[in-house]
């Protein structure tokens, strides 16, 4: 019996359904399994641009008796994909700067995409500035904690926001703030208690210009994490 992760369910949980999926990084292939066998798509495209996990990918689908409805497709990003062959692509389980490049490289073909699943694993705001300014918007996030790490997710459509965004939409998440997410909320708990830690370290430091440049930084960094504990305040039940 097929039982995703904490985190591949929440990525799963974000796609809202169609003919076609396609799933980049695809490793074991358990995303478009999960959505066919739970009847979200029609059918999927399983793209890694490794043969090791294409192999895991078309066993796994093979076991499942899935071969009609899951093709696996050897690609660098997006690249194999034909514009208007999917309605959904997940990227998930890769760095920041790679969730970037995928999405710069693959500009042209992911136009045609109706919605983009991103669960970028390292620098997440610098995501979330990329897609404001290449006219993307956040309509949904999520947030999970599993095996003492913390997983933020994203659906993305097509179409400009149309308002400023503060920089703690960037850091945390407009939407997870507003939700005045749970996870979100013991994340920046986290993020507190260590900013504290590295600040009272430093303050112990011989005071030289480096040493006062890193506390002003952390300092910053301790303001956005009370500006968005506030934030998170103001949309409390």
């Amino acid at each position: 019996m097929l039982k995703l992760s904490k985190r591949l369910l929440a990525v799963a949980g974000l796609v809202s359904g169609g003919n076609c999926m396609a799933d980049v990084g695809t490793d074991h292939g358990y995303i478009p399994i999960y959505l066919i066998r739970q009847g979200v798509v029609k059918s999927a495209i399983a793209m890694d641009i490794n043969e090791g996990p294409l192999s895991r990918a078309k066993e796994n689908i093979r076991q499942y008796g899935l071969d009609r409805y899951i093709a696996v497709r050897h690609s660098d990003g997006v690249l194999a994909l034909q514009q208007k062959e999917a309605d959904s692509v997940v990227i998930a389980g890769m760095g920041g700067g790679l969730v970037i490049k995928i999405l710069t490289e693959g500009r042209e073909i992911l136009s045609s995409v109706g919605e983009l699943i991103l669960q970028p694993q390292s620098e997440v705001e610098r995501v979330r500035h990329f897609l404001y300014e290449e006219g993307y918007r956040i309509v949904a996030e999520d947030m999970v904690f599993e095996d003492g790490k913390f997983y933020p997710m994203m659906r993305v459509l097509h179409g400009a926001e149309q308002e400023v965004f503060p920089e703690i939409y960037f850091q945390y998440g407009k939407d997870l703030l507003v939700k005045n997410h749970t996870v979100l909320a013991n994340y920046l708990k986290r993020e507190e208690q260590t900013f504290l830690s590295i600040k009272k370290q430093l303050m112990n430091e011989t005071k030289d210009e480096r040493i006062r440049l890193r506390i002003e930084e952390i300092e910053k960094k301790l303001a956005l994490v009370e500006e968005a504990k506030t934030e998170m305040m103001k949309h409390a039940v």
